[in-house]
């Protein structure tokens, strides 16, 4: 299931056109089925790849070093504005830790939602 998601890619004009109909209705912004959620969840799941693929690039100079990439894992990101869940990327070490959204935090990302 995961490897569907990776193979579909994120077309902003379909997002914007339907966040706009989204905006009519009356639609929340943010939270588990917000008209942004799908834009954040974006934007994080690409910043992590960009993360784990400056670790993994350090990892591959040793080349004694074994460490590969060890698939993606689900995180629900919660905050005063809702929660959503994030595909977060692993490697089989555990020796990858992301800066964008720390492990085992499920609400230490608040900056990005202030109001």
């Amino acid at each position: 299931m995961l490897k569907e998601k990776e193979e579909a890619s994120f077309d902003f004009e379909e997002f914007k056109s339907k966040a706009i109909a989204d905006m009519k209705a009356g639609k929340a912004l943010v939270g588990k089925d917000g008209i942004f959620t799908p834009l954040i969840k974006q934007f994080l799941e690409a910043a992590l790849e960009g993360e784990i693929t400056a670790h993994m690039t350090t990892c591959l100079e040793d080349p004694e070093n074994q460490n590969r990439r060890n698939g993606k894992s689900l995180k629900t990101l919660k905050s005063a504005m809702g929660a959503f869940e994030l595909e977060t990327p692993r490697d089989r070490e555990g020796s990858f830790e992301p800066q964008i959204v720390k492990k085992k935090a499920s609400n230490g990302f608040k900056c990005f939602f202030r109001q």
